[in-house]
């Protein structure tokens, strides 16, 4: 039963009940049931229940929980000081070596667990204090800690990248190997900003005292090889398993939720109670994830089935954009989706919108998924509604709001020049994967 106008109806008003706080994913399975129930009858309930069980069946997902006990694992350990000192005495002859060594630290760490709230929070406990001690400028200091810590959600192993690749059909071997540099080029562009940054004015990055920085290496080696080292190994053995061909991501999963475990072990915090609260919140962040999923599967049935996906594809088709154009409107409407909503929800409700109209344009899904990947960043740091703000601010009460706006700023124009290098120069992303698996 084709109704467009119904199906456009069922959008808004998911939209608005969104906005008003309700569950995201029940209100999808609720409005798919009951526009659903209007259109084709009891057989969306039998729709539901085998989507629930795809679900459940898909190999590709598996990754998920096995990567977020990781992490969680990971954030227990209590590695993040030991890192952070280490890194931080490797670059004390550098221009604000604290920041450097502070984004470096949430790149490693956001990398290792994909969990933004936590790297923000124990970040701003650990990196913010020794910054602004050392007499660093508050807005930067903030700035580096925000922007920092949403480095995991694009740099592999991400999680994701893996829900992209489940919604858009493509490999996720393939999406971490095109995401790799694009990642390192965003973490590199925030490296280039602070430093010269604290080489035009010194006064916003003040040098450390020569005392410390007259480090032995042997020291500085010691340093890295009980906390860089062995967390580098995790990260680099997961991702080098999957983008070598020597198992696959779920397989690499497991292996690094071992490697956590052995990891934590290694360093005496593997306690009974930090081992049941991980696989409680891997149980709970993976149980809201499967079903946004069966919610937005159904509901995209449902507004396929009354003709929504049709209007807006023909409407799209009608403007006659160009490739560009197409792009440019994509990503700003998930930019502007960025504001009100959570990335996962972005990704699997609203991206699946534009994908039936990449061939149509010309374009590689796995370009789109990492040029998504690199927009969602700015989720977290596009006032008003910058959530890594608000984390930053929960912990540093003392630091104004309108601070950490203004300090998270420059970061979000990095991210913007980030997606205009990769979009010029699409081999920034697309080498790697063309490379390994052409």
């Amino acid at each position: 039963m084709s109704n467009p106008e119904l199906g456009i109806l069922m959008l808004c008003i998911f939209i608005v009940t969104i906005l008003l706080g309700f569950p995201i994913a029940f209100t999808l399975i609720a409005l798919a049931l009951g526009f659903g129930y209007f259109a084709i009858g009891d057989i969306i309930f039998t729709l539901l229940v085998q989507r629930a069980y795809g679900v459940m069946a898909n190999d590709v997902l598996i990754a998920v929980p096995l990567f977020l006990f990781m992490g969680y694992l990971v954030e227990r350990a209590n590695i993040l000081d030991r890192l952070f000192k280490s890194l931080q005495l490797a670059f004390n002859a550098v221009p604000a070596s604290l920041a450097v060594a502070s984004l470096i630290t949430c790149a490693m760490f956001a990398t290792a667990t994909g969990i933004v709230g936590a790297v923000v929070t124990l970040m701003g406990l650990l990196a913010l204090p020794a910054m602004l001690k050392a007499g660093y400028d508050r807005q930067l200091a903030s700035g580096v800690i925000c922007a920092g810590g949403c480095l995991g959600i694009l740099i592999p192993p991400s999680i994701m990248l893996i829900l992209y690749g489940a919604m858009a059909g493509v490999s996720v071997v393939r999406l971490y190997a095109a995401a790799l540099f694009p990642g390192l080029l965003l973490a590199g562009l925030y490296v280039l900003y602070v430093v010269i940054r604290a080489l035009i004015n010194p006064k916003v990055a003040p040098k450390l005292p020569k005392e410390e920085r007259k480090v032995p290496l042997l020291k500085i080696f010691a340093a890295l090889l009980t906390s860089f080292f062995p967390l580098a190994f995790l990260i680099m053995s997961v991702l080098g398993a999957i983008l070598f061909g020597l198992a696959t991501p779920h397989e690499a999963a497991g292996i690094g939720a071992l490697g956590a475990i052995v990891l934590a072990a290694a360093y005496g915090q593997l306690t009974l109670s930090r081992f049941k609260e991980s696989v409680f919140l891997t149980a709970r962040t993976s149980a809201m994830v499967c079903w946004l999923f069966v919610g937005s599967w159904i509901f995209s049935s449902v507004f396929s089935l009354l003709g929504g996906h049709g209007l807006i594809e023909e409407w799209l088709l009608g403007l006659n954009m160009t490739p560009l154009q197409f792009l440019i409107l994509a990503q700003l409407v998930i930019f502007l989706l960025g504001w009100p909503l959570e990335w996962t929800e972005i990704i699997i409700i609203f991206v699946p919108i534009f994908l039936p109209l990449l061939p149509a344009f010309g374009i590689d899904p796995l370009f789109f998924g990492v040029l998504v990947a690199l927009n969602i960043q700015t989720s977290f740091l596009t006032p008003p509604m910058a959530m890594s703000a608000f984390y930053l601010k929960g912990i540093a009460p003392h630091l104004q709001l309108m601070e950490i706006f203004k300090g998270i700023l420059p970061f979000l124009a990095m991210v913007f020049v980030a997606m205009v290098l990769f979009y010029t120069f699409p081999a920034i992303g697309l080498w790697l994967p063309g490379y390994l698996y052409n």
